[in-house]
């Protein structure tokens, strides 16, 4: 089913009235660093534009930051197949595992007012949390929950999750699975084991996990649209709904609530207007809200995951290396840093990465997990670093791609 049509249908650089909707302070961007619409960035809206005519779509939102400020947003399509409301850049979508950078960065945070240190273990705070070997459950820090070195296997017991299991049931039933490292030593990417930061900052702040995300990031950054949880997702109206692929057309489906249940590992909900303004204030141009030393606590990679690093390859993108910070990946792109995360939930893909060298950045919503979702970035990246063009989007064959595993897990 092919995209509707364009409904920004030209670059739309930063505005008065933009800045106006998307800044709490005058200080948010830095006049000194003015928008440039260059050539690059047009050839890469002319070719995302033929992208999302693909049968990979039904609503797509992109936003491309430049020095800084957001140079452009495009939104194309319908937030429901059959529908007419058109994505805008107040749609709401769900971002399923970029909500692990706004634990990371909320965690920083935490540590910087002493609440709790990234040394502190996790058992005394989360007595339903064992491992198969007891002195692993004693050394697992809270460091470790953040950066997905816990020892567990990857993905450790999403399924049932997904089947209905409470998460405080599976920290319990980890007991019973072989680890596949020791705690501190590997990578393997978790979802309920890293919404132990959640309950770690209620406990340590007093407020539910929501409130204090609301109160110490989103309203101090100006985030309108960005919230916790599947009310949050549709209560302005303005929502994309999920689809599924159902032989060659895409249909709504229902919001899952399963990963609603984990709000550090996925539970957030945004626009693609607030999540640009979430990618400016990463770069450290929110000072006011995001000190330099709170950023950068989040951004340290802490540990390798090669893992990704041999998907990359498998992509065919120019990945030489890949690790993980506080719910943070970093590439070397290209010879190039790249900060970046992705998430995926059923009917729903999202992504952001930003260049800190020349603070420029993308965000990517869509309520399909088509996979040409997945080639916007690297196809950005092309313009945006000079590399040598690669044919990202093959629109010469287009193919019918299968629906990915309905899981938050960023990859």
């Amino acid at each position: 089913m092919k995209l509707a049509a364009l409904l920004c249908s030209a670059l739309v650089a930063l505005t008065a009235p933009v800045m106006a909707h998307a800044q709490t302070t005058p200080a948010a961007t830095p006049a000194a660093m003015p928008v440039v619409i260059d050539a690059p960035l047009r050839d890469f809206a002319a070719e995302l534009d033929e992208a999302s005519t693909a049968p990979d779509f039904v609503g797509l939102a992109v936003a491309v930051i430049k020095n800084g400020q957001i140079a452009m947003i495009r939104t194309y399509g319908v937030r429901a197949a059959g529908g007419t409301e058109r994505v805008t850049p107040d749609t709401v979508f769900r971002i399923a595992s970029l909500s692990k950078g706004f634990a990371g960065t909320l965690a920083a945070m935490e540590i910087a007012d002493g609440k709790f240190k990234l040394t502190d273990k996790i058992a005394p705070l989360i007595p339903q949390f064992h491992l198969k070997k007891p002195a692993d459950t004693a050394a697992v820090t809270i460091e470790d929950v953040l950066s997905h070195r816990t020892g567990l296997p990857p993905f450790a017991y999403d399924k049932d999750l997904e089947a209905g299991m409470k998460p405080d049931e599976i920290l319990g039933k980890y007991a019973l699975v072989k680890p596949v490292c020791p705690p501190h030593d590997c990578f393997a990417y978790q979802n309920t084991a890293f919404n132990m930061i959640a309950s770690v900052i209620e406990l340590t702040t007093g407020r539910q996990y929501g409130q204090e995300l609301q109160a110490r990031i989103l309203t101090p950054l100006g985030l309108r649209s960005t919230s916790v949880g599947m009310s949050g997702l549709t209560a302005t109206g303005n929502w994309a709904r999920p689809h599924k692929r159902v032989g060659m057309t895409w249909i709504p489906t229902t919001v899952k609530q399963p990963y609603y249940l984990l709000p550090a590992a996925g539970g957030v909900n945004a626009s693609v207007l607030d999540m640009a303004n979430w990618v400016i204030a990463q770069m450290g141009l929110r000072p006011d809200v995001l000190s330099p030393a709170i950023l950068a606590e989040a951004h340290k990679p802490r540990v390798d995951t090669p893992t990704e690093t041999a998907r990359q390859h498998a992509l065919r993108t120019p990945v030489k290396g890949s690790e993980y910070g506080l719910g943070f990946r970093t590439f070397n792109y290209a010879g190039h840093k790249l900060i970046t995360h992705s998430g995926g939930v059923e009917g729903y893909l999202a992504q952001i990465a930003w260049l800190p060298e020349n603070k420029s950045g993308i965000v990517i919503l869509s309520n399909t997990r088509g996979t040409r979702a997945g080639k916007i970035l690297p196809a950005w990246l092309d313009y945006e670093l000079g590399l040598p063009k690669t044919d990202w989007f093959r629109m010469g064959d287009i193919l019918v791609s299968a629906n990915p595993p309905a899981n938050a897990n960023g990859d």
